[in-house]
């Protein structure tokens, strides 16, 4: 990599020693590099996917499915759901707070043969899910969660079973090692932290020990989440934590190159430099395609607005552009934008680790009324299940 880039970045840190890293087991499954694409709604449907993949291999899981219309048979859901033509692995994520119905989509994922990983979102702090006793309100009853990790580890059958959390709702209520253990007891196949409270949002800095903590809790394999910007990033977490692989979220997001540069340095290589604008404009336009291809134009190209946005962040541009952004309808317009712009541009330190996705502040998580008057109830609440955010 070209110096000046290596002068922002993490210049301490040694690319990876022969055998020093070891593929992620998760059930048959041997995931090198032993990385993972966070589930994120909205993003990491089957284009991005492939998209992300084309870059380095690992692991690349859906944006999260609802268990409650997936039984009803939804036309949008079961979409959501779809995998691409010779896509493999098919990594699911699956949202559910009722037992009976996280059994009755497994039992349809498997029965169908849609899936070769099933991974459970216990993380999402959305208010609109928590205050209905969903996503990361559910570890706080740890015998309802064991329930609902039952009922997918039984009727997954050979497909393993992965669950993915936050550290707690907030610093008071710390669930993640309970969570940990409820998942290592049913027999899933690894558990995923997102290193920040439910009230953290997505504020701040991911608290890496506590990858650490777990990972010492259990001995199924533990895969980290929180601020992983640049490939150096996820060897500096598993160095401190210890933890089996590491979960990419909002660093790939108009990055998906990300991906390649984990390959180089957990192969023991130096990533490459940064595309410049041109090829950072083919990606783009490729993911666009790819996007109006599956989902239809107009559909895709609204939900394509915001990655716009991400893959152009902080090279130079008129601010005309950047409005028009926002009114693209099609993929011939989005492409029409670019025609006079300098595509030689370098890419631009200043976005070499800007934040992207969702930067909000904190949070008061919003939970049922009485919810937290016994944390030993089992008892899903009605409706809990019908809406769901994004992938925690």
């Amino acid at each position: 990599m070209n110096p000046i880039y290596r002068s922002v970045l993490n210049r301490d840190v040694k690319f990876a020693e022969p055998g020093e890293f070891a593929p992620v087991k998760i059930g048959r499954m041997s995931i090198w590099p032993p990385v993972v694409l966070a589930p994120m709604a909205g993003v990491t449907n089957y284009p991005f996917r492939s998209i992300c993949k084309e870059f380095g291999a690992g692991l690349y899981v859906s944006e999260m499915i609802n268990a409650r219309p997936l039984v009803d048979g939804r036309d949008k859901t079961l979409k959501l759901a779809d995998f691409g033509p010779g896509e493999l692995p098919r990594s699911l994520q699956l949202y559910g707070t009722d037992p009976y119905y996280v059994a009755e989509a497994v039992k349809r994922l498997i029965n169908e043969g849609r899936i070769d990983h099933l991974d459970m979102n216990f993380g999402c702090p959305v208010p609109k899910v928590t205050r209905r006793g969903g996503g990361a309100a559910i570890p706080l009853k740890p015998n309802l969660l064991r329930n609902i990790v039952r009922a997918a580890v039984r009727n997954a059958q050979t497909v393993p079973v992965t669950i993915k959390f936050r550290m707690g709702i907030n610093l008071e209520f710390l669930t993640f090692i309970t969570a940990g253990r409820v998942a290592e007891e049913e027999g899933c196949a690894a558990v995923g932290l997102h290193a920040r409270t439910a009230a953290q949002l997505y504020h701040g800095h991911a608290s890496w020990d506590a990858i650490a903590e777990l990972k010492q809790a259990v001995k199924i394999p533990v895969l980290g989440n929180g601020d992983i910007w640049e490939a150096e990033d996820a060897l500096r977490m598993m160095r401190q934590t210890r933890c089996d692989g590491v979960i990419v979220g909002r660093g790939c997001l108009g990055r998906p190159w990300l991906f390649r540069d984990l390959a180089d340095v957990f192969n023991g290589s130096e990533p490459s430099d940064p595309p410049h604008f041109g090829e950072v404009l083919e990606i783009m336009f490729r993911h666009a395609q790819r996007l109006a291809d599956w989902f239809g134009e107009r559909l895709a190209m609204h939900s394509f607005r915001r990655h716009s946005s991400w893959y152009t962040k902080g090279f130079r541009m008129s601010a005309e552009i950047r409005a028009a952004l926002m009114r693209v309808e099609t993929v011939s317009q989005l492409l029409n934008l670019f025609c006079d712009v300098d595509r030689s541009q370098p890419f631009p330190l200043s976005a070499m680790r800007v934040v992207r996705g969702k930067a909000t502040g904190t949070q008061k998580v919003s939970l049922p009324a009485g919810y937290l008057d016994n944390l030993d109830d089992d008892t899903p609440l009605p409706g809990s299940g019908e809406d769901a955010g994004d992938g925690g």
